[in-house]
């Protein structure tokens, strides 16, 4: 194949990465947790001709060589876990991390990690996402539950209508090095 067709497939490869990419962020713009992704490249290796400060067949050195790039390719897909908006719900058991650290879900006896917040309460009282997985460590509500609140150190209070505390327990963010 001719070089430069090459060169150039792998240009419009690396932009159609980058428009899928794009095109997922737009596509989740309303998913709850949801955290944009941005695709990074990089240069592929160059043929060198001639070096810069190689000499010429008159004596003299060139003053910079000839090097033709190979062209681009994807290296990483990376997530950009900047903090995004609040939105305020009617649901009371609807949660926003602010700052870093993930929601921990059970999921048939293995833990997974979400920054999604909307969360309901399942037959049994427990806190669970739209999937039915709970929390860990897990919450439950008690029945006669009128109340819910969370304060910004992660500690929660059920109370009943008299505003007296009947459960008490501090929600476990996790979080990753990386």
């Amino acid at each position: 194949m001719i070089r430069a067709l090459w060169t150039a497939a792998t240009g419009m490869e690396a932009q159609q990465i980058s428009q899928d990419v794009v095109a997922n962020n737009l596509a989740n713009v309303n998913t709850a947790g949801f955290k944009k992704a941005r695709a990074d490249f990089q240069d592929l290796m160059y043929q060198v001709y001639s070096k810069s400060g190689a000499e010429t067949t008159g004596g003299g050195q060139l003053p910079v060589g000839i090097e033709i790039g190979m062209g681009v390719k994807p290296v990483a897909i990376q997530k950009m876990f900047s903090q995004g908006d609040y939105m305020q719900t009617d649901n009371e058991f609807d949660m926003a991390i602010e700052g870093k650290g993930f929601f921990q879900i059970d999921n048939d006896g293995s833990t997974v990690y979400t920054r999604a917040g909307n969360f309901k309460l399942d037959s049994d009282g427990a806190v669970c996402n739209s999937e039915g997985l709970k929390l860990v460590p897990e919450l439950t509500i008690p029945n006669d539950t009128v109340g819910f609140t969370i304060d910004s150190g992660g500690t929660w209070t059920a109370s009943d209508a008299n505003g007296d505390p009947l459960a008490t327990g501090r929600m476990e963010l996790a979080n990753f090095i990386n």
